[in-house]
């Protein structure tokens, strides 16, 4: 099994540095939005591009992917919102398990109906603990999860969380308050959970601005992730690019 992407993030996160993922819905792109996207990245420098949806509905995955790695060789990572959104055109698979919630469906049994398409893909996969969080209104990720989301000013159940996923094997822990969020992941949440796990932790929903994903590095997160602001203001890339990429530790 394939293990560069991940080793690149672990050797990331052993160094201190932060990385930017922008998050790619191939329902809301186009051909010549894609481009658009794709040179935005490339001038701000950006990590990953991580493509996928709760609702993807269209059957332009594959297409999306191919665009953007024709494009250019930043890595793209599949977020899947469901078994189906598979790609042999990415570089690798975030292998949602849904432990913040109890819906077994989205802790496995999603998966056993994948396993033998993903097997097949060669996609890099990467086994990921995905956390729900409580972004002050309702999310597509909630409803179509049909599950709970972790309340936003419990850490505690958060960090117990994380802890118990990483202990189950997973390789990386994602918290995502949810597309269009009001309120993003609490930094005192991050620090909570950042300070009880060894996996890189993954933060999204909600960021809408550099200072805030700025203060989510510094808080402990390892990888922000950005889709809905960027869709509503592609320029902004740039500025979060900038910001999450200052907020690793100087050198002395």
């Amino acid at each position: 099994m394939k293990h560069k992407l991940y080793q690149q993030i672990q050797e990331r996160k052993a160094t201190g540095k932060k990385s930017f993922a922008v998050l790619v819905d191939p329902d809301k792109v186009n051909e010549a939005t894609t481009e658009q996207l794709v040179s935005l990245a490339l001038d701000a420098k950006i990590d990953y591009f991580f493509v996928g949806g709760s609702l993807v509905i269209s059957n332009n995955l594959d297409e999306c992917i191919r665009q953007i790695k024709v494009s250019c060789s930043i890595p793209v990572v599949i977020f899947p919102g469901s078994h189906s959104q598979i790609s042999r055109y990415a570089d690798a698979l975030l292998y949602l398990s849904l432990i913040s919630g109890r819906n077994p469906e989205l802790l496995i049994g999603q998966h056993v109906i994948s396993a033998p398409a993903v097997k097949q893909s060669g996609l890099e996969v990467m086994p990921t603990g995905y956390m729900v969080v409580d972004g002050g209104a309702p999310t597509t990720v909630s409803y179509i999860s049909n599950a709970t989301p972790l309340p936003s000013d419990k850490a505690e159940i958060a960090m117990c969380t994380a802890m118990a996923g990483e202990m189950l094997g997973m390789k990386l822990i994602f918290m995502d308050a949810g597309s269009g969020a009001k309120n993003p992941v609490p930094t005192t949440m991050i620090e909570k959970v950042s300070s009880h796990i060894e996996a890189p932790l993954i933060i999204g929903g909600g960021i809408d601005n550099p200072e805030r994903a700025y203060m989510n590095c510094k808080s402990g997160a390892d990888i922000i992730v950005v889709g809905n602001a960027i869709e509503k203001d592609a320029s902004l890339i740039k500025e979060l690019s900038d910001a999450i990429h200052s907020s690793a530790p100087v050198k002395a």
